[in-house]
């Protein structure tokens, strides 16, 4: 009888929590543009890069194409000559020779995180104030730049970061994690801005002065860090700044990844959030509204419990998609439906993992995620 009445409980409030996440999502605005600015102060793009994959030539040229009205400069960071990508960054360099573009091939790589690793040698050699991070596979539009910097006109805002979705999911398990991603994770994200201040950044794009950077220890300060995205921001909220989130989406395209890829990518995922929310990531499971309302069904089957499950799993689907369609401005075929499903029972068993090791693979390297979220390599 508790048993019963506790699960018809977390069934009823994964149901309000599921409905504040979809209104949150509703309330904020996406892909809008900002009407003509003059504000346009230079800025240095840093790109860290290592192999070549299918859509990264056409990720790079994006930024290339910029419709910026103030100086850029482009730095691509390489770990070794022998790169594949270092032929393809010199292609483009060779097709837009009027730009400030450079190939930095780094030197011996420090810390664990090599992507900040690269990052650190090229800080230096950044000529303008505002700092652009943006991971290898990012696809921006022509008229990102001069949107996303606008926020910065405050000096109260530390950092600019912005909303992804994953653009090529070409198979089921990267589908189910296009749930995740397309769906689920912005809205969430609003969700907890809804409490609170965001202390915390997303990474596929950042957009940072450089002075604000060096006051937080610069990139150095992150070279062991998984989360070198969160722990920026969160460094700089901690000095009173905002973090700011353009209205802009811009596009992942990931390699082509199968079941065991996108696996590791998820536990990964859920361990770091783990160790930098833990109490947070600890009642993110109260949301599951799959979850709760089957397990209520289980527990006490009947037509008053079925239609009440039912319910939630229309509400669940409904606002899936909904969200889905704002966020990539793309209707999901309804075939997609049953992955929402499947990625709430799978987000369930990953977030009881999250919870049983501390044991990570980045890149095919198995490393151990302390509690301070920096990794040691095993």
């Amino acid at each position: 009888m508790i048993a019963t009445g506790i699960l018809g409980g977390l069934a009823c409030l994964s149901l309000l929590l599921l409905l504040w996440q979809w209104l949150a999502g509703r309330r904020f605005t996406l892909h809008q543009r900002a009407p003509s600015s003059s504000f346009a102060p230079g800025v240095s793009l840093l790109k860290p890069l290592k192999g070549c994959e299918a859509a990264t030539e056409e990720c790079l040229r994006s930024w290339l194409v910029q419709e910026y009205g103030g100086p850029v400069q482009f730095l691509f960071a390489v770990a070794s000559a022998d790169d594949p990508v270092c032929r393809l960054v010199q292609k483009l360099l060779k097709e837009f020779p009027g730009k400030d573009a450079r190939l930095v091939i780094c030197g011996p790589l420090e810390g664990v995180n090599l992507k900040i690793s690269r990052l650190m040698q090229i800080e230096g050699l950044s000529q303008h104030e505002l700092l652009v991070v943006s991971d290898a596979d990012v696809m921006v539009s022509p008229d990102f730049l001069k949107n996303a910097v606008l926020p910065l006109q405050s000096p109260d805002v530390g950092l600019v970061n912005c909303f992804y979705r994953l653009a090529n999911p070409a198979t089921l398990a990267m589908q189910w994690e296009a749930v995740a991603i397309n769906a689920d994770f912005w809205s969430q994200v609003l969700q907890s801005r809804a409490l609170k201040r965001l202390d915390f950044a997303l990474g596929a794009v950042m957009i940072i002065r450089r002075r604000q950077l060096a006051e937080t220890g610069g990139f150095g300060a992150l070279a062991d860090c998984l989360a070198d995205d969160y722990q920026l921001g969160n460094r700089l909220a901690r000095r009173g700044l905002i973090i700011a989130l353009s209205p802009l989406v811009v596009e992942c395209w990931s390699d082509t990844m199968g079941w065991p890829e996108v696996w590791k990518h998820q536990l990964r995922w859920a361990r770091t959030i783990r160790v930098c929310q833990p109490a947070p990531y600890f009642f993110s499971i109260l949301s599951n509204s799959t979850l709760w309302p089957l397990l209520w069904l289980v527990i006490k089957p009947g037509q008053g419990v079925l239609a009440f499950a039912l319910l939630c799993w229309i509400v669940r689907l409904t606002t899936a998609l909904n969200l889905q369609r704002r966020l990539t401005q793309h209707r999901a075929p309804w075939c997609w439906l049953w992955l929402v499903a499947l990625k709430d029972l799978l987000q369930a068993a990953l977030w009881g993992l999250a919870f049983m090791g501390n044991r990570v693979e980045w890149r095919g390297e198995k490393m151990r995620l302390r509690r301070d979220g920096t990794l040691k390599p095993l």
